[in-house]
């Protein structure tokens, strides 16, 4: 069955508390979220310090092909000089891979299954590829693509346009979250009815879930950030 707290919960506020006694307890999903910056900045140095050019290992050559298939996708959608943006995109798919992972350790709880989260990563990608095309544009020609390329319609096109990028928040919070949170809910009932057939096919359809809504969430980021980036002109 589906655990209510993953098992830092417990030992984390304990020590939380002995630190800042007046304090409240320190969500999961949080705790979580840490876990996963903490497993990112332990093994990622470790691996780093371990790369080679003449015998490179299984591990390093995933992670090459990973990072040379990251900045094709970004050159192929963005365009030309995709490549800068490869740290913000990275930064997405190793935390919302890991924590779509947490989601297959019963012990565990992935903080994507937290509405919380997911709004925290989309609210941070809106307002990255927004700056990014005012960078790119200026304020001012980057706020007047809103408006449409016919200047009789811009008024109402500009409501519109403003609407359905802010829109953009709950679909990519929203998305992620439903996901994660159905197949982890489902998972746990799953595997408390037949605890010794299911574990090992419910962690592959768990694996494939999680590469697949990583992929969506970057992919839709790379989306957002080559029309915000666009320099036609109306």
């Amino acid at each position: 069955m589906e655990h209510e707290h993953s098992i830092l919960y417990a030992p984390f506020n304990a020590l939380w508390h002995k630190l800042t006694p007046y304090a409240w307890d320190v969500p999961d999903h949080v705790i979580m979220a840490l876990l996963v910056l903490v497993i990112s900045c332990v093994v990622f140095p470790i691996m780093s310090r371990r790369i080679s050019r003449d015998n490179p290992s299984t591990f390093q050559q995933f992670l090459e092909l990973t990072v040379s298939g990251l900045k094709g996708m970004l050159n192929d959608i963005i365009g030309h000089g995709g490549e800068q943006h490869l740290y913000i995109i990275g930064a997405f798919a190793v935390f919302i891979f890991i924590g779509n992972i947490f989601g297959l350790f019963f012990f565990l709880q992935p903080p994507t299954s937290n509405v919380n989260t997911t709004f925290a990563m989309s609210i941070t990608a809106f307002l990255y590829y927004n700056w990014q095309g005012i960078k790119a544009q200026g304020l001012l020609h980057y706020l007047a693509h809103f408006g449409g390329p016919v200047w009789w319609l811009a008024p109402l096109m500009f409501i519109i346009e403003m609407i359905g990028n802010f829109a953009r928040i709950l679909s990519l919070a929203m998305r992620l979250f439903g996901n994660i949170f159905g197949e982890h809910a489902a998972a746990g009932v799953f595997m408390g009815m037949l605890p010794f057939v299911l574990p090992w096919p419910m962690m592959g359809l768990g694996i494939f879930g999680a590469f697949l809504q990583t992929f969506v969430f970057i992919m839709l980021n790379m989306v957002y950030i080559s029309g915000a980036t666009a320099t036609e002109e109306h």
